[in-house]
């Protein structure tokens, strides 16, 4: 169940992340880019919280294949947790709380993580 919810985390954050360092998929970046310009951020910070998700992902992703030592699966899901909880701040103070859901979703995932790491 754990490497489940793992695996998922990976691949959510590092498509996450590679959308807002790269500006690959250009529709998905110009909707992220519009919601940090109505936060008041610009781009490097959307580059900047895409590098601290990339991170956290290959945090998560070492700690998956055994590469890295147990504690490396806290550190990634309490980065993931980090960001999760700064995306549901930004929605709910400027948007809907609608626009957060993916966000409490992430922020879960990564709480169990951290708890599953104990």
């Amino acid at each position: 169940m754990i490497s489940v919810v793992s695996v998922l985390m990976v691949v959510f954050f590092l498509l996450a992340s590679s959308i807002k360092t790269l500006a690959w998929q250009r529709k998905v970046f110009e909707i992220q880019l519009g919601f940090f310009k109505s936060y008041g951020l610009n781009r490097v910070t959307m580059f900047l919280v895409g590098m601290v998700e990339f991170t956290g992902s290959v945090l998560l992703l070492c700690a998956l294949v055994g590469l890295a030592p147990e504690h490396t699966q806290m550190m990634g899901g309490l980065i993931l947790a980090s960001t999760s909880l700064g995306a549901i701040y930004f929605h709910l103070r400027f948007d809907t709380w609608k626009d957060g859901i993916p966000a409490m979703v992430t922020l879960l995932g990564s709480g169990l993580l951290v708890i599953a790491s104990y």
